[in-house]
Parts: C-alpha cells; sequence; structure tokens
C-alpha cells in the first residue's frame, strides 16, 4: 500500500510505530541495505526519527500527491527537524577561545572589555590576571616574554602582528583585517575589500571571530555583495552550533526580523544561559510580549546568574574596581 494523500492525523509515535511507518513509507529502507549504511546514506534512520519529540515528528503531514511526491516531502520534513536538532542542541558551551589563558575561567562578555590582547603572539587574558601578573613585577607579555615597551608604540605593534600574518595566525590575521576595515592606523589606509579578503582567510584557518564578521557583512551587505542566505549559514553551522555566543544572539534576531518568535527564543536561551546580558534583556522584552513563558525566562534568568557567578574571581572584582576609579565606569 502507498503513501495516503494525508497524515495529519497521526500526531504520536510510539518507537515500534516509527520504525513500522519508516520502512513501510520509504522505498530506500527495505532490508537489501543494512541499516547502518541506510541511515548514513539517507540520513533518515528509523532510530533518530523516535528520538525527536513526539508530537513533532509528523505533525506538518504530507503533501497532497502521488506516492513519490509524498516520500520526498516527508524526507524533507524529517531532514529539516533533524538539522534543527542538530542546530539547537549543539553549542551551548563557550569555545576554547572565550576562556583566560591563565586563570582558565571564561571571561565576562564582551570579551574585549574585559581582557587584555597580546599583540606579540595573539594570547587574550583577563583584566584580573593582567593586573596580577604587573602586581608580581613581570613586566614581560607572561606568554613570549616580549616586553610590553616593544608594543606600546603602534607601527611597532604593526610589525608584531604582521608578523604573526606571515606565520598564518589566523587571530593575527583577523586583527589586521580589522584594521584595514577600521583604517586609521599609521601606515595602513582603509581598505575594506582588503579586510574582506583577509577576514576569509582567518574564516579558513579557524577564528570563530572572522566567521561572526562575515556572517554579518553578508547578511546587511557590509563591504560585500548582500547575500542574506550565505550570511546566515556562516551564523550558524559554522559558529552558533560552535558555541560562540554573539552568533547565537545574531540568529534570534534574525529569526524575531522573520516574526519567527517561537525560534528565536529557542537561540537567545542558548546565549542568555552563557552570560550575555543583551540576550537575558530580550528574553525579559520576549516574556513581556507574551512571547516566551514565565518558566523559561525564571530558568534563563538562575541560568544567567550562574554564568555570571562562574566568571567572577578576587582578581576580576579588584580589577574592576580600580578601573572605575580610573575611568569613573562600573
Amino acid at each position: 500500500m502507498g503513501c495516503g494523500p494525508n497524515i495529519t492525523y497521526i500526531h504520536i509515535m510510539t518507537k515500534a510505530a516509527a520504525i513500522w511507518f519508516y520502512r513501510q513509507r520509504c522505498p530506500y529502507s527495505q532490508p537489501q541495505m543494512k541499516p547502518r549504511v541506510r541511515a548514513r546514506e539517507q540520513h533518515c534512520d528509523a532510530q533518530e526519527l523516535f528520538s525527536m519529540i513526539p508530537c513533532r515528528v509528523l505533525r506538518r503531514g504530507l503533501p497532497e500527491g502521488p506516492p513519490q511526491a509524498a516520500q520526498e516531502g516527508l524526507q524533507a520534513t524529517l531532514e529539516a527537524e533533524l538539522k534543527d536538532e542538530r542546530l539547537y542542541s549543539q553549542g551551548h558551551e563557550r569555545p576554547e577561545g572565550d576562556f583566560c589563558l591563565i586563570c582558565t575561567l571564561p571571561i565576562p562578555l564582551p570579551m574585549y572589555e574585559h581582557s587584555a590582547f597580546a599583540v606579540c603572539c595573539m594570547k587574550r587574558i583577563c583584566y584580573g590576571c593582567a593586573m596580577a601578573v604587573g602586581r608580581r613585577g613581570m613586566l614581560n607579555c607572561p606568554f613570549c616574554r616580549t616586553p610590553h615597551s616593544d608594543s606600546k608604540n603602534e607601527a611597532d605593534a604593526l610589525a608584531m602582528v604582521q608578523k604573526r600574518v606571515e606565520k598564518k595566525d589566523s587571530e593575527a590575521i583577523f586583527s589586521l583585517g580589522n584594521k584595514y576595515y577600521h583604517g586609521g592606523e599609521p601606515g595602513l589606509q582603509k581598505d575594506i575589500q582588503k579586510a574582506v579578503v583577509l577576514r576569509e582567510e582567518a574564516a579558513e584557518l579557524g577564528s570563530l571571530e572572522a566567521l561572526c564578521n562575515l556572517g554579518v557583512a553578508y547578511y546587511h551587505g557590509k563591504g560585500v555583495d548582500k547575500d542574506k542566505a550565505k550570511g546566515y549559514s556562516y551564523s550558524t553551522v559554522k559558529v552558533a552550533m560552535q558555541g560562540h555566543v554573539e552568533s547565537r544572539y545574531n540568529l534570534g534576531v534574525i529569526e524575531t526580523e522573520h516574526g519567527n518568535h517561537y525560534r528565536a527564543v529557542r537561540h537567545i536561551l542558548i546565549s542568555a544561559k552563557v552570560g550575555h546580558k543583551a540576550s537575558l534583556d530580550t528574553i525579559k522584552r520576549a516574556f513581556m510580549g507574551g512571547h516566551a513563558m514565565k518558566e523559561q525566562y525564571a530558568k534563563t534568568l538562575k541560568g544567567y546568574q550562574d554564568a555570571v557567578e562562574e566568571m567572577k574571581s578576587h582578581d576580576r572584582d579588584e580589577a574592576k574596581r580600580r578601573f572605575a576609579k580610573i575611568f569613573g565606569r562600573n
């Protein structure tokens, strides 16, 4: 018996029913192929089908039409569901580059406000550890031992960055790209096209920041031809799923712009729970606007508070007080 015209009446499937339906309705699932091989080739194993949340597997039903069209509709639906499961189940932990290399604690967000970047070796440490290192009389870089005085001059600092670029350091290439993008550096003129080329090279070498910036650039057409699909792709599989917090938040913003509030909330819940303040504020507004439940907001608030508490240390608190005293900010 072929696939029926519409099966939207099926809402809950047991494991046995899922396997039976899969074998009966999908011609490529017949026993002549080993199940594991079939799963790899078709990306549609019955076990994966059952592992999804009940009531979502066939909620949309199949399109009207002949059996082949119905089967194609089912396959497309399952592939979209599996893609979403991967998107929302990965990237809940911050990447390695978000942690201070000395105290090994995650750096508060945004990182550029709470950490120092050594141009001599492209290493980043939190302000708390930077202050502690200075207090111990270490006047050189704690990693490569380069004297700090050598990097105070802008021309010398640029030379250090270019030296790291020659060694194919992804963060150095991204940093040089930023200098070309913004301009104003001694010996460098603003060149957005060159900045894009450097960011693409840094992204190929593994820089998540470069990928995030490229995603934003392509989505909004900043310095490149506008390509929202490419920008979205850069912000999902290549960045957010690797734990990049800002990219995850950007996905939530994009979904909000398209009116997909359910999907937006799912993204922003993830970024809020790792200590992203803008995400927490967004979830609060979503709750007040009726797009998020009270339980979601309460759980997210606790996750945010736990993440912030994890990022605290005595040295960081002292550094924060000193900066507040010097610059008059919190």
